[in-house]
């Protein structure tokens, strides 16, 4: 196993590839062409070219940053690698946050998170989501 970083986002068909084999929402190939590089921040894992793990920053660079599409291939699961993944998010994150800046993420597994420092914002907040269907 010869384990890779990368401090960019993945291609489009290896991100929604990945989202689906982690079992992460699927997301549409256009949809991950125009977000992709949009991405404030992106770390690719590979094991010899091969994507194995990722995740991502959204947002406007200082007031609001979102940590998204954190994932691992169910078959390097266990490794440390979502652990090293954060890593990388948290350096960066360290690197341009200011003094006020939000930084949020939806959770599905918000025990591994909370080992790594995030912290529940409920009973204060409530994370929300609505979904839109596309314009014929």
């Amino acid at each position: 196993m010869t384990i890779r970083y990368e401090e960019h986002v993945p291609s489009p068909k290896e991100y929604c590839d990945m989202r689906v084999k982690a079992g992460l929402s699927p997301k549409s190939l256009k949809a991950a062409e125009i977000g992709l590089p949009n991405s404030l921040y992106g770390v690719s894992v590979r094991d010899e070219g091969k994507l194995i793990a990722m995740g991502r920053i959204v947002g406007d660079g200082a007031c609001n940053f979102e940590i998204v599409d954190v994932a691992v291939d169910p078959d390097y699961q266990g490794n440390g690698l979502g652990r090293k993944v954060m890593e990388y998010i948290d350096g960066y994150l360290s690197s341009v946050a200011l003094e006020g800046s939000y930084v949020s993420m939806i959770a599905d597994e918000p025990v591994f998170y909370e080992k790594l420092g995030y912290r529940l914002v409920a009973p204060k907040s409530q994370g929300m989501t609505k979904k839109f269907k596309p314009k014929a």
